[in-house]
């Protein structure tokens, strides 16, 4: 089985790097100006203690004074009494033991925030000032610190450093690495404090917590929706631009967000990633193969707060819950019409652009929709995966299937509003209503033929 991440998670992942990489690139900084100081101190001290007596020679700076102070250096040690790491200096350990102590001495006079370093803090302040000096010359791409674009030249350059010893696959960081390595192991060591939930990636974790505490500091002036990551925000607001930077190789088609270009490319490449555990179903998308699997488990942890009913995603219990809200965020571009899924949009579209990407591979016909594309390729393999439950027969389509039970359950869900009969199928209806037409005359004769044909 490939074992490939979720392209939501890994482009978190990544910004998480790029963010880790700035903030060890700030406290490797602080530490190294620490040793600076520390070895000025140092060097005078060792000068006072081996001054010679009035008259004497002074010992040579270059030579006996630095081997003096290594062997100073090497007996000097700092370590940390709650979990035995070793520090050169006084301040680094002093800086450490905030870790255990939870201190957060320096706060930002914007929002409140606090740190543990002031490098932190400086780091934080350029989010309120835009500050960001570091650009990619590739795609213009800035960042706070240089770390964080030696980190992201690694996606244009194609380098991967960082290896997986279970199977060799490699990463471009090692927060990627380390995450991947739960694909092979299962450990989630990671829980939420407030539901339990667990996670193999402390960043995951993080991320979820948010749920629980509501934090959504970044806003859309558009339309003021809410959101816990500055990138959320940066997609959202391609929906009101309309920008589509991401385009695929294959078709020239453009995407606002990275994910559903890679989504889409599969599409041409024919990947399917993600396997079910429970049978031998695989899919393009990890969220496909999550709702999948509920299938087999029947769980349903999304419940919905106005009506009870209850969901296998959160995504659907969203999707959901809109029926009540009456919210419909999404505009088609070509008209007035609005949705309230951006996939309803998206298939509408198709109506006015008359886009087909999706082609059968047996005949070349193309369809706008992948479930029409499904439904007509059972017709070249033969396909019947909808088994009546009152007998054996089988059919391609669940239409099919829900017309066929009837004539068991003896259903007649289609009524006449002239005089109130009703039929298993709304087209023995349509058929039905002629007899209501105007007196014509052949009337007699055509009622004859129509009764005949109901009664068969």
């Amino acid at each position: 089985m490939k074992h490939t991440e979720d392209p939501e998670e890994q482009r978190d992942l990544m910004e998480e790097s790029e963010e880790s990489e700035e903030l060890s690139e700030v406290e490797e900084e602080s530490e190294e100006l620490s040793e600076v100081e520390e070895e000025s101190e140092e060097l005078s001290e060792v000068e006072e203690e081996h001054h010679v007596k009035p008259g004497g020679k002074l010992l040579s700076r270059s030579k006996t004074k630095k081997t003096l102070l290594k062997k100073r250096k090497a007996k000097k040690s700092f370590t940390c009494t709650q979990c035995g790491n070793s520090f050169k200096t006084k301040q680094s350990l002093e800086r450490h033991m905030r870790i255990h102590t939870g201190e957060k001495t320096f706060t930002c006079d914007q929002c409140g925030k606090s740190f543990t370093h002031k490098g932190h803090l400086n780091l934080h302040k350029k989010i309120h000032t835009g500050e960001k000096p570091f650009s990619c010359d590739q795609c213009g791409k800035s960042f706070r610190q240089s770390a964080g674009l030696n980190v992201h030249m690694r996606v244009h350059t194609g380098e991967k450093p960082f290896s997986c010893d279970q199977c060799g696959k490699r990463f471009t960081c090692e927060s990627h690495q380390k995450a991947h390595l739960a694909v092979h192991t299962k450990e989630k060591p990671h829980s939420c404090s407030v539901c339990g939930k667990s996670f193999s990636v402390l960043q995951y974790l993080h991320k979820h917590e948010k749920i629980h505490t509501g934090i959504r500091e970044y806003m859309c002036f558009e339309c003021e929706k809410t959101f816990t990551k500055p990138s959320k925000l940066k997609d959202h607001q391609r929906i009101h631009t309309g920008e589509k930077p991401y385009m695929c190789s294959h078709c020239d088609k453009r995407f606002s967000v990275p994910s559903s270009l890679n989504t889409h490319e599969m599409i041409h490449t024919g990947e399917k990633p993600y396997k079910c555990s429970h049978c031998d179903k695989r899919f393009s998308q990890s969220s496909h193969l999550k709702r999948h699997e509920r299938i087999h488990t029947g769980e349903k942890p999304h419940k919905c707060s106005h009506c009870d009913k209850i969901f296998g995603l959160s995504a659907q219990l969203r999707s959901h819950e809109r029926i009540h809200t009456v919210e419909t965020p999404y505009k088609c571009s070509h008209c007035d019409k609005r949705f309230s899924h951006s996939s309803h949009l998206r298939s509408h579209e198709r109506i006015h652009t008359g886009e087909k990407p999706y082609r059968c591979s047996h005949c070349d016909k193309r369809f706008s929709e992948s479930s029409s594309l499904k439904s007509h390729e059972r017709i070249h393999t033969g396909e019947k995966p909808y088994n009546c439950s009152h007998c054996d027969k089988r059919f391609s389509y669940s239409s099919h299937l829900r017309s066929y039970e009837r004539i068991h359950s003896r259903e007649k869900p289609h009524t006449c509003d002239q005089c109130g009969k009703s039929f298993s199928f709304k087209s023995h209806l349509k058929l039905h209503m002629k007899i209501h037409a105007v007196e014509k005359p052949h009337q007699h004769s055509l009622r004859s033929r129509l009764i005949h044909a109901l009664n068969h």
